[in-house]
């Protein structure tokens, strides 16, 4: 969904179009909970794994394929369809096996190693393929020629392969994965596919565990901050990528490609990453309520860096990095409140179940303002779409305020 908003501006959609069409891909992740039995129920954890990997690359693929087309917007969005829920069902399947091929005693050793390796796969992603792209879009732009390629667009015809080139190397990528996988997985002795289980069984049992998440205590209260907490950094994540991107004449800071694949791909993911180690570990210090309210900040306050840059468009990339590095810093920071509520929320009886539908939420919360976001920035122009950003952090810090949360909840004599 990143990498799509970047490619969708390079080759001259309106940030409206691009805003609402990738919050829509965040659609199968609101929704998962609702299939996830049948991956229990059908074939093994690991044929779900290697089937997904298979069916990401067919989507990539697919997205290369169809940028050259004539109506190449709404294809390639098919070929993303595609990819989002062939991703969201990789999780679900992969999420199990992380349980079902590893010890209670490995599954705690290699969490780190797992959260490591996740924010290097966004730094791969969001880093290192945009910034080939935008090296690519060097190398293959054409002397001033300029095509139309669909529905009024027009773009250079260098720029369109470049991105297909990048979603081929994806494509061949994930390919190389689903194989290297059919041969180097392991076979948990526990991976079977639950054929004991008729469906109405699966059913009654998904039904019970979704009817005890809500009558949780105060579940509107939760549900109210699952939707709200993220709502300003919803907005401004689907306009970041094209503000740096536009000309100053339009309100951007004219960065290429490979600039913003450094800047919000490589540096933003590091400091993201470095504030979410920071935040887990005071509040594994002192507890999460102690430091909740810092976190709300944390990841509110530097949301005025953009002011800051829409208003004095700087041309340094020194002081652009230092600003986003500041903001995804904060992001990091603040974001590990969130993450460890949701634990707290499905803590007790079907925690993974409870915990799963927490993240649709999570994607909901994302999903919704990310959809009005772009005609929302064309309206007011950059300037005053970051300032409503900041008015916008406002029902973050009133949710904050209001939930059920433990003094105790986070801290090591904690047994939950």
């Amino acid at each position: 969904m990143s990498v799509a908003v970047i490619m969708y501006k390079r080759l001259g959609l309106s940030n409206t179009d691009i805003a609402l069409y990738t919050s829509w891909l965040y659609l199968p992740w609101v929704i998962k909970p609702f299939w996830s039995p049948i991956v229990d129920i059908l074939r093994t954890k690991r044929s779900w794994i290697i089937a997904m990997q298979l069916l990401i690359g067919a989507g990539l693929g697919g997205v290369a394929l169809t940028l050259q087309a004539p109506d190449f917007f709404r294809l390639s969005l098919a070929c993303l369809w595609l990819l989002a829920f062939s991703s969201a069902t990789h999780d679900i399947a992969a999420d199990g096996f992380y349980m079902l091929g590893l010890s209670k005693h490995d599954q705690a050793w290699f969490v780190g190693i797992r959260s490591t390796f996740y924010r290097l796969a966004m730094i791969a992603g969001q880093g290192l393929l945009v910034m080939l792209a935008g090296w690519m879009e060097k190398t293959l732009r054409s002397t001033g020629e300029v095509s139309v390629v669909g529905s009024g667009i027009s773009t250079d015809p260098g720029t369109v392969m470049a991105w297909a080139n990048t979603f081929y190397i994806m494509a061949g990528l994930f390919i190389v994965f689903c194989v290297w996988h059919r041969f180097v997985l392991p076979r948990p002795h526990d991976d079977v596919p639950k054929v004991h289980a008729t469906f109405a069984d699966i059913l009654k049992d998904f039904l019970q565990t979704f009817a005890a998440f809500f009558r949780k205590p105060k579940i509107g209260l939760i549900l109210a901050f699952l939707l709200l907490f993220r709502f300003s950094e919803a907005q401004l994540v689907k306009l970041t990528a094209p503000f740096m991107l536009d000309k100053p004449e339009l309100g951007g800071l004219a960065l290429n490609t490979s600039q913003v694949g450094f800047a919000y791909g490589t540096l933003g993911v590091i400091m993201l990453t470095l504030g979410g180690i920071l935040g887990g570990f005071l509040a594994a210090r002192d507890g999460l309520k102690h430091w909740l309210l810092w976190m709300v900040f944390a990841i509110n306050l530097p949301n005025l860096v953009y002011i800051f840059l829409s208003f004095a468009l700087p041309d340094n990339l020194l002081i652009i990095n230092l600003a986003i590095g500041l903001e995804q810093f904060g992001y990091g920071f603040g974001f590990a409140a969130y993450m460890l509520y949701m634990l707290y929320v499905s803590n007790g009886a079907h925690q993974t179940a409870h915990y799963a539908i927490c993240t649709g939420f999570m994607a909901l919360g994302m999903m919704l303002p990310g959809m009005f976001s772009g005609w929302f920035q064309e309206l007011l122009g950059y300037q005053y779409f970051f300032v409503w950003v900041m008015i916008a952090t406002l029902p973050s810090f009133v949710v904050t305020m209001l939930i059920p949360l433990d003094r105790s909840f986070g801290r090591k004599e904690d047994k939950s």
